[in-house]
């Protein structure tokens, strides 16, 4: 039902309600599925997909056919790793083992796991796992050997962090340590990604020889939902801002919840800011790579999400009082912007980029860095599509008949006559409008003149007037007498004269 809360938003804010509309009415998949043909187990798949996902459930179940079950599958496994990493009531002892050996369970379909918390969210997927390992028998042997892959990799990289959290009880200490984890979390989950990409043939091999770039999309989304989610992580005791990141602003990590060190606090998600952002042009080179429309949704959607978190978390207190996201309009805006094409999700990266470069504080100390890492952004897009602009001719290369254009060659003398005669005749176009303008406004003038003497208007009068000196029509009755007398004496001389 929806609230009272959210009609008065909505009824303030048009264009949200409008994006909400358009989504729901205009937005079509790529492709349709016939959900009637799905076994039971299939169902089942979708149907925790759903339980599990809050914003790529859609953008999976749109995905080209050769890649949805390979996709979802791979979601699922991820998604019940995950849901051990974090349900801090396993205790180590027991939590290590099944991550670095939650691979070997996915070629045995009657496995299952129904020890975590009552109050893990996400508890069933894992009850009922051996859903998901049947569906993996009948994936292609190819797609099967990048997921378990990548679950191995990961779950031993959980286990890792696991262990050194429980070692350490503070929380992540370096950065190095940060950027790690978001790679065991999120960077991995970008290698699969186009791994499968590939092998589908929907994405440019060459994008396999870029790790960087795979990184970097994955990094990007891990990063801003740590930094979005910083409340609530604190709530539930996790800690993943870097202490080398924290320590320089408040001697312990939860004084970025007091009032009085509001300012830190802002400093210092400025810098966790900064380190999601020197990685959003990578991201935008990825997608330069993907050939296939509904991929390019699948990846665009939540990056263009990501960029907006960004800048909705950026100069903004609110994130260490209560959870804060983009609204539901917003989001729909979004998606139906990076349901388009490479140039408009750049131009949402632009936009996105200058938003957080206008609210960009002088006193900030990462004023600078932020400022260059908006830049790089912008400079990139300029690169991929520049920004259209009127050439303009240098001085000393006109004399040789050379038009100079800023990262284009010099014109041929031939192109240059071409040029100079079509300057010309759009100069004299315009001067023919302004004289047609200008003699309309001449006639229709002298229409207006001879309609108001035909109906009898005195200029005779107001001519006398002006020959007098008034400029201005009398103010009062007396002035107005004292005029009309001394027209009419002059018209009474003029009859003498005659």
């Amino acid at each position: 039902m929806v609230s009272a809360k959210s009609v008065a938003y909505y009824l303030t804010h048009i264009s949200e309600l409008r994006a909400i509309i358009q989504w729901k009415t205009w937005h079509n998949p790529v492709y349709d599925r016939d959900a009637s043909k799905d076994s039971h187990d299939v169902k089942e798949c979708f149907r925790f997909l759903h339980l599990t996902s809050r914003s790529f459930a859609s953008v999976i179940l749109e995905l080209h056919p050769e890649l949805l079950m390979p996709m979802t599958l791979f979601y699922l496994v991820l998604r019940g790793l995950d849901t051990i990493e974090d349900d801090m009531t396993i205790p180590l002892a027991r939590k290590e083992p099944l991550l670095r050996n939650f691979d070997e369970h996915l070629e045995d379909d009657t496995w299952t796991f129904d020890e975590n918390g009552p109050n893990e969210k996400d508890r069933e997927l894992l009850v009922k796992f051996d859903v998901v390992e049947r569906e993996m028998k009948n994936v292609k042997p190819a797609y099967k050997v990048i997921i378990k892959d990548i679950c191995k990799r990961m779950g031993n990289g959980m286990a890792d962090y696991a262990k050194n959290y429980d070692e350490q009880a503070n929380g992540v200490q370096t950065i190095k340590d940060y950027e790690l984890y978001c790679h065991y979390v999120a960077g991995l989950v970008g290698e699969g990604c186009t791994r499968l990409f590939v092998e589908a043939k929907l994405a440019n091999p060459v994008l396999l020889q870029r790790p960087e770039l795979m990184e970097s999309m994955g990094q990007f989304l891990q990063q801003t939902n740590i930094i979005r989610d910083i409340r609530e992580d604190f709530d539930d005791k996790r800690y993943f801002w870097p202490k080398e990141v924290w320590s320089k602003y408040v001697p312990k990590f939860s004084d970025l919840f007091m009032p009085e060190n509001r300012e830190k606090a802002l400093h210092c998600q400025s810098e966790m800011v900064l380190l999601a952002l020197q990685r959003a042009d990578e991201c935008l080179y990825y997608m330069a790579g993907v050939k296939e429309q509904s991929v390019f949704n699948f990846v665009a959607i939540p990056q263009v999400m990501a960029i907006a978190t960004q800048e909705l978390c950026f100069q903004n207190y609110s994130m260490f009082e209560r959870n804060i996201k983009i609204t539901k309009g917003q989001a729909c805006g979004l998606m139906m912007e990076a349901t388009q094409n490479l140039q408009v999700v750049c131009e949402v990266f632009r936009r996105y980029a200058r938003k957080i470069h206008k609210k960009n504080s002088p006193s900030d100390p990462h004023f600078l860095d932020i400022s260059i890492a908006c830049g790089k952004i912008e400079r990139f897009i300029e690169g991929v599509f520049p920004t259209q602009t009127a050439r303009t001719m240098d001085r000393g290369s006109a004399a040789a008949g050379a038009l100079t254009v800023p990262g284009e060659k010099a014109l041929t003398p031939e192109e240059q006559a071409k040029r100079e005669k079509d300057d010309k005749e759009a100069k004299q176009d315009v001067m023919y409008i302004m004289i047609a303008v200008f003699a309309t406004l001449a006639v229709i003038s002298l229409l207006m003149i001879g309609a108001a003497w035909l109906a009898g208007a005195r200029f005779d009068l107001a001519f006398s007037s002006l020959k007098s000196g008034k400029f201005i029509p009398p103010q009062d009755a007396h002035e107005a007498s004292s005029l009309a007398s001394s027209l009419a004496a002059a018209v009474t001389s003029g009859h003498r004269e005659l």
